[in-house]
């Protein structure tokens, strides 16, 4: 493995490590790893995508099915990584398990797609939702400035950048008591629905209601609505992107993903029928701030609770994806596919500084080009074709290593009803939506001549290579970071039998 920059680091950039030996520290236990699964998942998409999916399936019933399938798939997928997690033991997830099975340009394409687009403005979309939601109380029968929201979006990212770099400790500590704050909230959704219910308010919830439509939905829309449902569940798979950091990562990997999926799908599940107990259909589709309008139709006086919750929510999402992304920049860097500078850490806190700075000013770069939310569809398509491959490639690597040790191994049929199900929401997607799956797809081409120049083409000019290393050398010294000293059993995969 070559850590220099991109395709020529220099043989003093690789002796330097700090005698102490520096290296990820292992300070995530089965608590934590819930917790960022949990974490990761609730962030903003659980009070944006009702109204898309609704919008999409035509339906209250519908719609409940959609969430339920959305979890169901969530939870096949994750046990395929839970099995790909502890066979290649690498921090990276999809980007590392598909370059281990596939090759470098395969696991580059994914990670430029990621790091340029996917993960930005996924933080950018849930940033916005803090801010959208801290701002309600001051701007209550208007929408929040534009330039306010921005600035305020900004500044949390800016403060949680700083928290990660400068502990792993408080950064997984965040996540943990916004996790918990994150589930009171949507329990309090949960809970006065559930009253509703009981005092015999759910109209919109009987069978003859719940599936009225007046127009039934096409393939292409149900696809949709699937896709609008994924930007929910997305982050199911971030633990994996962290295995190096996990305390006992084969027995804590899986329990985490076994825990959480159920519980969050669970969660989702209830919340929906909460909103549709207090509003109709149609109230839901005009709302714009779905648990705002929620909270003043129930809970009166204490309305003011839901965007404060809500805002809870997405700060804890923005600290889970902030964690786990800069990880995979980390990991990229290490393969070679990034510049070297990525790949180091603080040689005491022992936190990728780099790589999450360059994660934070991407996203505020997304943040300053404008309106981000009616991405969802075309960055949960560049999710699913990511999940799509990966599973796919543990089906390929069975067949490649199949004496390869693996301490979990799930059915095959279960990866098989994945992809099944996968192939066939991405076909409907891309006809229902050509456009915006032909631009997601178009942005992870772009990522094959930057491939071939930037990584496969080793012998660059000297100035090129001078100038990498200048550039490493100053940020070196800027974030006082050395290349970690990594045990070698935590990032290979196990021999053959």
């Amino acid at each position: 493995m070559d850590p220099g920059a991109i395709g020529c680091a220099t043989e003093g950039q690789k002796k330097k490590s700090d005698p102490d030996r520096v290296t990820l520290k292992k300070e995530i236990g089965l608590l934590s790893a819930c917790t960022i699964i949990i974490g990761n998942i609730i962030g903003s998409g659980i009070f944006i995508s009702p109204k898309g999916v609704l919008e999409h399936s035509g339906s209250v019933g519908l719609a409940l099915l959609v969430w339920l399938l959305g979890g169901c798939m969530a939870a096949l997928g994750s046990l395929c990584y839970a099995e790909l997690g502890v066979t290649i033991p690498k921090s990276g997830g999809d980007y590392s398990y598909v370059t281990e099975i596939f090759g470098g340009l395969m696991g580059f394409l994914l990670l430029w797609s990621a790091v340029l687009i996917m993960y930005p403005t996924t933080l950018a979309v849930i940033a916005l939702t803090f801010s959208s939601y801290i701002l309600q109380p001051v701007f209550p029968d208007c929408l929040p400035p534009h330039m306010a929201t921005r600035m305020l979006s900004a500044t949390c990212l800016l403060l949680l950048t700083w928290v990660n770099c400068f502990s792993v400790r408080m950064a997984t500590r965040i996540q943990d008591i916004f996790t918990v704050a994150k589930l009171m909230a949507l329990g309090l959704i949960i809970v006065v629905g559930l009253v509703q219910i009981y005092n015999g308010k759910y109209e919109a919830l009987t069978p003859q209601v719940a599936f009225s439509m007046d127009r039934i939905p096409s393939v292409g829309q149900m696809a949709l609505a699937f896709l609008q449902a994924s930007f929910a569940f997305s982050g199911w798979n971030f633990l994996n992107y962290v295995t190096e950091e996990v305390v006992e990562p084969r027995r804590n990997l899986p329990r985490a993903i076994y825990i959480s999926i159920p519980l969050v799908t669970f969660v989702y599940t209830l919340t929906n029928i909460a909103y549709f107990s207090a509003m109709s259909p149609v109230e839901l589709l005009s709302s714009n701030a779905v648990a705002v309008t929620f909270g003043e139709k129930l809970l009166g006086m204490f309305s003011i609770l839901m965007p404060i919750s809500v805002a809870l929510s997405t700060f804890g999402g923005i600290n889970g994806y902030l964690f786990t992304s800069s990880r995979l920049c980390f990991s990229g860097a290490r393969e070679g596919h990034l510049p070297s500078l990525l790949a180091m850490i603080h040689y005491k806190s022992c936190t990728p500084i780099p790589a999450l700075l360059v994660c934070c000013a991407a996203t505020i770069v997304i943040l300053c080009i404008g309106e981000t939310h009616n991405l969802i569809n075309y960055v949960s398509f560049i999710n699913y074709l990511s999940y799509g491959v990966t599973i796919a490639g543990l089906l390929y690597y069975r067949w490649k290593k199949p004496n390869l040790y693996r301490p979990i191994k799930v059915s095959t049929a279960v990866p098989v009803c994945y992809l099944l199900f996968w192939a066939l929401l991405l076909g409907f997607s891309l006809h229902s939506e050509p456009m915006v799956c032909g631009v997601g797809l178009v942005i992870m081409l772009t990522g094959v001549p930057v491939y071939f120049l930037g990584v496969h083409w080793k012998q660059k000019p000297k100035c090129i290579c001078s100038f990498i290393e200048r550039v490493t050398s100053v940020g070196q010294r800027l974030c006082f970071v050395v290349f970690p000293q990594l045990d070698p059993i935590d990032i290979t995969t196990l021999s053959e039998d």
